[in-house]
This record gives structure tokens, sequence and C-alpha cells, in this order.
């Protein structure tokens, strides 16, 4: 029997999970343009190849879990940084900047990727859920700004956030698109 790293058989395999979750969005990360194989992703992750398939059905299953699990961490990391803001307006801004300094740090690529590798996990209905979560926190903040419609304030701010992430993933530099996104909602938020 092999031996388990952690107290429990149901904490070492959560661990042997995280573990190949890990090892798959630093490959991506890595080479988004790449989609890695179960093997190498065993092998980053320090297990034999066969292991992987206790955890993974197929790469398609693993890549899945890697989107699954890269939504409500960006989603977190977002409503932190907004809870650290008391002003509304401020919070709007956050929502936007914290999702550009996402982008400019690559996690947009790997979702791209992903969406590329495996484009049926990304028509699903959990998955639009997933990312209607995301806007939840915007929402709330354009609502205490006494916003009239904040579901829609809220769909064109995201426009801005996607026009953003385009300009930064061709090239334009974070400080320069988040300090035009201050300039452009100057008029309108302040």
């Amino acid at each position: 029997m092999p031996k388990i790293s952690a107290a429990t058989v149901a904490e070492h395999r959560a661990a042997q999970r995280r573990a190949l979750l890990d090892a798959a969005f630093e490959l991506l990360a890595e080479t988004p343009e790449h989609a890695p194989s179960l093997a190498e992703v065993a092998q980053r992750a320090g297990l034999a190849r066969s292991s992987i398939y206790n955890y993974f059905t197929s790469r398609d299953d693993l890549l899945r879990a890697v989107v699954m699990d890269m939504f409500p961490r960006w989603n977190t990391r977002v409503v932190a940084a907004m809870e650290q803001v008391s002003d509304p307006t401020e919070r709007v801004l956050t929502y936007i900047e914290v999702n550009l300094q996402l982008v400019a740090e690559g996690e947009h690529a790997i979702v791209g990727a992903l969406a590329t590798f495996t484009p049926q996990t990304f028509s699903d209905e959990s998955m639009h859920a997933m990312h209607q979560d995301l806007t939840l926190p915007l929402v709330d903040a354009l609502r205490a700004r006494g916003s009239a419609d904040p579901a829609l304030d809220a769909e064109l701010v995201t426009a801005l956030v996607h026009k953003g992430t385009e300009l930064i993933e061709s090239g334009r530099g974070l400080d320069e698109v988040r300090a035009s996104v201050r300039r452009v909602l100057a008029t309108a938020l302040l």
C-alpha cells in the first residue's frame, strides 16, 4: 500500500489533487499556447503518470478543473481588495484595477488558453454562473453609489475592463491603461 503524506487519506488525496492543479496552472503560465499533457502535469507535480488518473479522467477533465479553480481565486482577490476600500466610487475603481492587475500578471492569458483548449468548459451553465459571480461585488458597489440600474452599469464597466484587458494583452502598460481608465471614469463616477 502506498504511503500517504497527510494525517488522513482524504487529506492526502486533496493535497495530491491540489498539487496536480498547481502543476497544470504553472505549465499553462509558462507556455499558454501549449495544453500540457497528463504526463507533463504528473511529472511537474512529482507523481507517477498513472497516478493522475486517480484524480482526473482526461486532460479535458484536468483543464476544466483548472478553470473551475481559477475563477474563485480571481474573485477572492478582487473582493479582498474591494473590502479594503469603504468609498463606493473607489470600490468600483478598485474592481477595475484589480482585474487589470490580474490580466497584467498573466492570469487572463491562461483563461484564454483554457478557452481554446476546452471550449465546451466555457459554454456550460456553471461557468456562466461563476463568471456572473465575478460581477456581483461591482454591482454592490454601484448600488452603494446610488446607481439607478447597477446591473446595467456593471455591464458597461465590465466592457471597459474587457477593453483594458485587450490593451494590456496587446502590449500597453498596466499603469498607462489604469491611468486612462481613471481619466475616462472621472466624469462618470467622481
